[in-house]
């Protein structure tokens, strides 16, 4: 009973951190310290990035009529543009599927390390503040997906690819990289949404298949819970951010992510230095 109250715990902090630009990753190795998962390193590195399965759906039902091309309440014109956000979408996640299909193995070996995570939390949330100081009062160039050219995709694209060192957050780096282009804060949270349906069912699916389809029943409950718990938070996630920068901007986003990089740099470094 203990092990499904640390994965209702899990999930909950999964489905807040997902889609806040925060970085998910950060902290579910901090959880992880706190609430270590009695089920092996092997089923937890697969458990936190499985649960995202739940992120990625509760996204999927509050967007389904947008992204849906055959919805019979659109017309021919609205279905052939919400062929042509899919299309935009894929580009979009063409570098992060690529560089992770070819070097998954080696970034889980070489980069899954608390001063990694630290650094990139500190460093992502100074680019936040420096961003948004940037551009403030400066009218956005992009309002709309539509919008978005062959060349921003790809370098959205690119920002996303780099998410993939642990403690960047993909929702923080594909903010800043659109908002660096001139996209507005909507278009950049709502497309950052959109571009992680592929690259987190893709993730998902392939830390499911190495680890293999060998389960004890109490990790399957584990797993479910997460991903049910994940699901609705994220709802609240997501409707939340949404309302929020029609009002505000990043930055808040950007301190946070400084001060639980240093959070990650004293607690791990001061186990390092007692153990």
């Amino acid at each position: 009973m203990l092990e499904i109250l640390k994965a209702i715990i899990f999930g909950i902090v999964e489905g807040i951190t997902e889609w806040l630009p925060v970085s998910s990753t950060g902290h579910l190795i901090l959880m992880d310290e706190l609430l270590k998962l009695k089920q092996g390193e092997a089923f937890f590195e697969m458990f936190e990035v499985v649960i995202q399965l739940g992120a990625i759906m509760a996204v999927v039902v509050i967007y389904f009529h947008k992204l849906n091309p055959f919805s019979p309440r659109k017309t021919s014109k609205q279905q052939m543009m919400t062929l042509q956000l899919w299309v935009k979408v894929l580009i979009g996640c063409l570098p992060a599927g690529i560089v992770g299909l070819l070097f998954n193995d080696v970034i889980d070996k070489y980069l899954y390390h608390w001063y990694v995570v630290a650094a990139m939390l500190i460093v992502y949330g100074v680019l936040f503040i420096v961003v948004e100081n940037r551009q403030k009062g400066i009218e956005p160039k992009v309002t709309r997906i539509s919008q978005l050219t062959l060349p921003m995709l790809l370098t959205i694209g690119v920002f996303q690819m780099l998410a993939m060192i642990p403690g960047t957050s993909r929702s923080g780096a594909t903010i800043v990289g659109a908002l660096l282009l001139g996209v507005s804060r909507s278009v950049a949270a709502e497309f950052t949404f959109f571009l992680a349906i592929p690259v987190m069912f893709g993730a998902s699916g392939l830390k499911l298949i190495k680890f293999g389809f060998h389960y004890t029943p109490m990790q399957v409950a584990i797993l479910l819970v997460g991903v049910v718990v994940s699901f609705f938070v994220s709802i609240v996630a997501i409707e939340f951010l949404m309302k929020y920068i029609k009002k505000h901007d990043f930055k808040v986003f950007g301190y946070y992510r400084i001060v639980l990089g240093v959070i990650v740099i004293l607690y791990f470094g001061i186990a390092a230095l007692l153990a």
